[in-house]
């Protein structure tokens, strides 16, 4: 008896079948953005690097699913994201979000900054603050966020707020790797800061991985 009790919850507990779906993001060859200017001049020494951001970068598309299950479409708790204020520029460029998720924006340079937004989806404005300070927005309706500095008018990030959680955002080579999800017709979309967005319709098998050639 001891033996059909324990097949029986083996059988209840025995994980729903599920794919992954993978793959690499092309992106054309874009011009390169000019060093960001120094807007403190006299006193460069206070910043010893700019960092100069670029269009068509790979690790700035994200990939995301449509019409995931509900029983699918979960993450576990993790640290806030960051979006920090760097070398007088947003990084990461990018920060694809989920619905619901508070960002920090913390300030690693040693001069001030400012935080806002006049997007529709999130209006904002934390004020200046100095290095060593950080504060945090959260993101409650999905869409596209635009950050800004209102000091420095060259800085610029994105805040992708997604409806899902169901994403990814692909590595500096262009490759990336979705949360796993149950075999099933799904909608892909794959978006860029730079370059339109790009819907596609998949199958998810229900043995094996999807793997795909995405880009414009």
């Amino acid at each position: 008896m001891l033996a059909v009790a324990l097949i029986e919850m083996s059988v209840l507990v025995a994980p729903v079948a599920a794919g992954v779906v993978r793959g690499s993001v092309h992106v054309p060859s874009m011009e390169q953005e000019a060093p960001a200017p120094n807007a403190y001049a006299g006193r460069a020494s206070s910043l010893p690097h700019v960092m100069t951001m670029t269009h068509g970068a790979p690790g700035d598309a994200v990939v995301w699913l449509e019409r995931v299950p509900a029983a699918a479409d979960t993450a576990s708790p993790a640290p806030h994201p960051k979006l920090a204020q760097k070398d007088q520029c947003f990084q990461p460029r990018v920060l694809p979000v989920a619905v619901g998720t508070t960002v920090d924006f913390p300030n690693l340079d040693p001069i001030y900054h400012n935080v806002f937004s006049a997007s529709p989806i999130k209006r904002f404005d934390l004020g200046k603050y100095p290095r060593g300070h950080s504060k945090s927005v959260t993101f409650d309706r999905a869409g596209l966020v635009n950050v800004y500095c209102d000091i420095h008018s060259h800085m610029e990030a994105f805040v992708l707020v997604l409806p899902t959680h169901v994403f990814a955002q692909a590595d500096t080579d262009g490759h990336f790797a979705l949360p796993p999800v149950p075999p099933g017709n799904y909608t892909l979309h794959l978006w860029h800061p730079d370059l339109h967005e790009v819907k596609r319709e998949v199958v998810v098998p229900a043995d094996g991985d999807l793997t795909l050639e995405l880009g414009w």
